[in-house]
């Protein structure tokens, strides 16, 4: 009998985008906002479900307004405490983007992991942080220090890589080494650079590890920040690279997609580059540059 699993995305956009609104309205408003979309996953069967990065506000991090530390809180905290009824009662995997503060000015950007009976199972810090014009990053999250972590939920093995780590092929290989079936990538890219990367190096990574990826990203612009268009297309897509469901560029939508967890064995028995590695001969890429 196969093993398939039913996945959710939502991407969303941010419904108050106003630096005079108290930052705590906007964190309230954005939460809300998700609510029916999480509740209509409930309803549509869906076990695993994936939030988009910094989900209840706005991508803030083209400033440096220190006022948005102020929506940090503890992981687990209010917002797992919210969602676990949730995730329990629709017996629903929920992984949660959490801007994560755990204690005077050290924050993470962090994904929570709510199993299917409410229980919080762990946390996830984005590991790669840019810092350049337009993504200040570095001024709100400190680089992670969980390494990369894979949960036994309910209906499989899962791992996260947030956002700007998709870049890195070295994170998506550890999650794969560490047992993920499913990867989830919540982001907040705009259209510009690295648009044209979006639907290259998450298939990419799906095929090199043999696991399946959810990559979620958000809609709509969001001034006074005006760093762009978030372009959405959220998607599945399977451990041979095909895309199984995708979203729309401007629309708040639920994607929902089978997952057949059979085919990560089938395709690893085809294409064994876990077999086939040469770690001994890796060495210098722990090394840093001169």
């Amino acid at each position: 009998m196969s093993r398939i699993v039913k996945g959710g995305l939502i991407q969303c956009a941010n419904p108050i985008n106003d630096n005079s609104t108290p930052v705590v309205e906007v964190k309230r408003a954005g939460f809300e906002k998700h609510l029916p979309l999480i509740e209509e996953a409930g309803r549509q069967g869906v076990q695993v479900l994936c939030l988009q990065e910094i989900f209840d506000g706005p991508y803030f991090c083209p400033s440096q307004d220190a006022r948005w530390c102020d929506t940090a809180e503890a992981v687990p905290g209010p917002t797992v405490e919210a969602l676990a009824p949730i995730a329990a009662k629709h017996q629903m995997v929920i992984v949660v983007p959490v801007y994560e503060r755990e204690q005077a000015g050290v924050y993470y950007n962090t994904a929570a992991v709510i199993d299917a009976d409410g229980k919080y199972l762990g946390k996830y810090r984005k590991n790669h942080i840019p810092h350049t014009s337009g993504f200040w990053e570095k001024f709100f999250f400190k680089p992670g220090n969980l390494g990369y972590p894979v949960f036994q939920t309910a209906y499989a093995k899962v791992g996260v890589y947030i956002c700007y780590d998709r870049h890195f092929p070295e994170g998506a290989r550890l999650l794969g080494l560490n047992g993920a079936e499913i990867v989830f990538n919540p982001s907040a890219t705009v259209a510009g650079l690295s648009q044209y990367l979006w639907k290259l190096e998450q298939p990419a990574h799906a095929v090199a590890n043999g696991y399946f990826m959810g990559c979620i990203n958000r809609v709509g612009t969001e001034a006074p920040w005006n760093i762009g268009k978030f372009y959405g297309t959220s998607y599945f897509v399977d451990p041979r690279g095909q895309f199984l469901a995708e979203a729309s560029e401007d629309d708040d939508e639920l994607v929902v997609a089978d997952l057949n967890l059979d085919m990560i064995e089938e395709v690893r028995r085809v294409w064994q580059f876990y077999r086939d590695r040469r770690p001994e001969t890796y060495d210098d890429m722990t090394h840093l540059l001169p």
